[in-house]
């Protein structure tokens, strides 16, 4: 039986250790075993007590500021008075030590559409960054003369005869507004939608309620407003609904209801459906994503990501601006 011996390497050199990918790992390991894994670039050993291949040193982290906007509610086409779509939801803060070489979910939402007959919008999709989650906007209140507005991130606005504006979700948005519940005819307005800093307004009797405004974030250097709900609509020469600062679209009778602006989230407008041919309201605005990171780290983003940097707009960081797509993330 051969004498187990302490061994000593006394040298200035190297020693080169065993090394494969993870799918190459031993696969039946016992506690201790170590090598080098080429998949994760580092140094490994298998800890038996909790069966687990454990990094020998810990690998660099990062901490990343990040807004995440959800995708605006569609507008509501209705047959008195559709209600306006809620801006997405909006949320913005820092993720601490993520850990380098891990690749995370990224996902930029897009808008509800508005619709061509007499149905609600449709609910804005929803915005990720690894743990965080941004939910769509709310849907405009259609189907008729009752409906009420759809719950998101903001919460749309209800029909000319409903009071049930769609509900915000917590620490992202605000309800939606009210119908003004009176005759619908000659000039009742619908609710608008909810925006991200306020609630969508009520309609009255002369005017659709306006788009409640979104807020302001400064992640890139430049104050901008996001996620603005979209104005209600209302029938024949009295006004639709404005939007709601952060891309916000108008109300309106007929032609003429916007949509919500492109990567701001903005909920679209309402519309009264009889007032011309045209009568689909207005599509909810697409969201986006924006990653803010010390210029020491880079961040790399996967096949079917849409993406911009920018390194100068904050001296000693790195910007960027994700506005379409779904897939990961990596920071090195």
């Amino acid at each position: 039986m051969a004498t187990l011996k302490n061994t000593t390497i006394n040298d200035t050199g190297f020693f080169t250790m065993p090394s494969g990918t993870t799918a190459q790992r031993p696969a039946s390991p016992v506690q201790g075993m170590t090598r080098y894994n080429t998949t994760l670039g580092y140094i490994e050993w298998y800890d038996g007590t909790s069966a687990t291949w454990r990094p020998i040193y810990q690998a660099p982290t990062v901490n990343v500021d990040y807004l995440v906007v959800a995708g605006g509610g569609g507008g509501g086409g209705a047959n008195f008075h559709g209600g306006g779509g809620g801006g997405g939801g909006m949320t913005t803060g820092t993720l601490s030590g993520l850990v380098t070489g891990t690749a995370y979910t990224v996902t930029v939402g897009s808008g509800g559409p508005g619709y061509a007959s007499t149905l609600a919008g449709g609910t804005g999709s929803n915005s990720v960054f690894h743990t965080v989650t941004g939910y769509g906007g709310g849907t405009g209140g259609g189907q008729g003369t009752d409906g009420p507005g759809g719950n998101g991130g903001s919460g749309g606005g209800a029909t000319v005869r409903n009071s049930s504006g769609g509900t915000g979700t917590s620490g992202q948005g605000n309800n939606g507004g009210s119908g003004a519940l009176g005759s619908v005819e000659p000039n009742y307005g619908a609710g608008g939608g909810g925006g991200a800093g306020a609630v969508g307004g009520n309609g009255t009797s002369t005017a659709g309620g306006a788009g409640g405004n979104g807020l302001q974030s400064s992640i890139t250097g430049t104050a901008v407003y996001y996620a603005g709900g979209g104005g209600g609509s209302v029938y024949a020469t009295t006004p639709g609904g404005a939007g709601g600062l952060g891309g916000g679209g108008t109300g309106a009778y007929g032609p003429g209801s916007g949509n919500g602006t492109t990567n701001t989230g903005g909920g679209g407008g309402g519309r009264d459906s009889r007032g011309g041919t045209n009568i689909g309201s207005g599509n909810g605005g697409s969201g986006i994503v924006i990653l803010k990171i010390s210029n020491s780290y880079t961040a790399t983003f996967s096949a079917g990501i849409t993406s911009s940097v920018d390194t100068s707009s904050v001296p000693g960081f790195k910007i960027y601006s994700v506005t379409a797509g779904t897939g990961t993330v990596t920071f090195s």
